[in-house]
């Protein structure tokens, strides 16, 4: 692949808490924000970190408002969010659970078209406004709805991740392989716990562990997963700029502020067929290979990771989709601390999806946002990253919308 034609950045990211069950405030008997407050924060979170607000485009993503809230036609949000949008064009872009991967992607094509050099990026999902049982059906749109829903769990997703977490058990062993996922949940939630706007920023269970440890129960939920091994019902917003040399000063954004997007790897799957190999995520491997090839790195070059861990096996497995450990070794590479803070190469230090939450649409522009949090000396969970690159995978439905992107400080 070629190197992107010219310098393309990510600035002025912001996060709202994702919200929902784990949240001390969490209360179903009581109502809880409206997705317009939502956008308005994320907004004027981004808008406040520039000195010039004044945007050529505007993108926004959620996978499925038209069903949790009843609300399509999303643009016309984009100009309630930041008034200079008004008259602009303005895209909405859905993906599943990597929504956001894909509205990031569709800003970079902008810049690289020459057509804006100032991009507004938001993307947001609210799910807590049905119970957890609706909501599967609604999330089940990530698959095949027609030739899948029917026959699948009643939980769809956390259904769908079970068999290939069986797949797996059954050749690598299941006791290995749950050691790992727990390991993966304590960190997950340890993460969290330094991080004031995620999810489960006040879980207090004393031992995670043992937790994560809990063998799967297929009479109350799936057979091969337990409910710490999945993310949770979420709902929050992220926002961010994508922006060219020229916008980056336009807006008034200092180079140590930002962070330079120098690969996008992008792949997609068949949604109408199963996955190839269950025990592989072989659409997000594609990607993580285009992307290394574009940016021209090798794995060792980078130096921090955000995974896309809807569940602990999903963790798993893009561990070894990665490299980072051989088929049926991703558990050994957990254990030895790798992906801890001061590990190899620290991942989802935010929490991921499992610790910070997942609102679906909006999770692939979080991740970002935290990259560049990371990259720019201002997480939560600060790590001192050995090399200047960073790394995300944005991956919707069962391995078949995925967008990995290589970061780079800004220099």
């Amino acid at each position: 692949m070629s190197q992107l034609r010219k310098r393309i950045f990510a600035a002025a990211g912001y996060n709202t808490v994702y919200f929902g069950s784990g949240r001390k405030e969490f209360n179903p008997a009581k109502e809880m924000r409206s997705f317009n407050e939502y956008l308005q924060e994320t907004s004027q979170g981004t808008s406040t970190q520039v000195s010039n607000v004044e945007f050529d485009e505007g993108v926004i993503g959620s996978f499925m408002s038209g069903r949790f809230l009843n609300q399509a036609n999303l643009p016309g949000f984009l100009p309630y969010m930041a008034p200079s949008l008004l008259g602009k064009p303005c895209t909405a872009v859905e993906g599943a659970c990597g929504t956001g991967g894909r509205a990031i992607g569709v800003a970079v094509r902008s810049i690289l078209s020459n057509l804006a050099d100032r991009v507004f990026v938001a993307a947001f999902e609210m799910q807590n406004t049905m119970k957890s049982l609706y909501g599967a059906d609604v999330l089940a749109g990530a698959g095949y709805y027609q030739k899948e829903r029917k026959s699948g769990h009643a939980f769809f997703f956390p259904g769908v991740f079970s068999e290939r977490a069986g797949a797996y058990y059954q050749t690598y062993g299941y006791d290995h392989a749950r050691k790992g996922m727990a390991k993966w949940y304590e960190q997950s939630i340890q993460n969290a716990r330094k991080n004031p706007k995620a999810q489960e920023y006040h879980n207090t269970s004393p031992d995670l562990l043992a937790l994560g440890m809990t063998s799967p129960d297929p009479a109350r939920f799936v057979p091969n997963l337990n409910l710490y091994d999945c993310s949770k019902v979420s709902d929050g917003a992220s926002s961010l700029l994508i922006l060219s040399e020229v916008g980056l000063k336009m807006c008034g954004v200092r180079l140590q502020d930002a962070v330079e997007i120098i690969a996008i790897g992008e792949a997609e799957g068949d949604i109408t067929l199963p996955p190839s190999e269950l025990r592989e995520l072989t659409i997000t491997e594609i990607a993580i290979h285009k992307a290394l090839a574009q940016a021209e790195l090798r794995l060792e070059d980078i130096g921090l990771l955000e995974v896309h861990d809807c569940f602990s096996i999903t963790a798993l497995l893009s561990i070894e989709a990665l490299g980072y450990a051989p088929r049926g070794h991703a558990t050994d590479f957990i254990l030895e601390g790798q992906t801890g803070l001061h590990g190899k190469i620290p991942t989802n230090l935010s929490g991921g999806l499992g610790g910070f939450g997942h609102p679906t649409g909006a999770t692939g522009v979080r991740q970002l946002v935290d990259l560049l949090h990371q990259f720019t000396g201002k997480a939560a969970n600060q790590a001192s990253p050995r090399t200047p690159f960073g790394m995300m995978i944005s991956m919707g439905g069962n391995d078949k919308t995925v967008t990995c992107i290589i970061t780079k400080k800004a220099l």
